[in-house]
């Protein structure tokens, strides 16, 4: 059902999600580690925090709380980074694929 909503109600591009609710196009993260996984902050969104267990689910995690800083509804996007570059360590990409409206 999930799937065939989808094809009904396409998400839109992230960067015009960016644009129109006028999301940085880059973000600090700090990064640490906790009981709770790996926890992410930005200076830039004050109030901002949330964790993962792992880098990947910390990428969604971070386009989900992104969304909700900016009150992006929910049947507009999934994500705004599709990665995530943390120094010394990587790049996690997220695999979508690209449906727009």
């Amino acid at each position: 059902m999930k799937n065939l909503l989808k094809y009904i109600f396409p998400k839109e591009n992230p960067a015009k999600i960016k644009e129109e609710y006028n999301i940085p196009d880059i973000l600090n993260y700090k990064f640490s580690m906790s009981d709770k996984g790996i926890v992410a902050t930005c200076n830039e969104l004050p109030g901002f925090i949330t964790n993962a267990d792992n880098p990947k689910e910390l990428l969604e995690m971070i386009n989900d709380a992104v969304l909700e800083y900016f009150n992006v509804p929910k049947h507009k996007a999934d994500y705004v980074f599709n990665q995530l570059n943390i120094d010394g360590i990587g790049t996690v990409t997220l695999e979508q694929k690209e449906q727009y409206a």
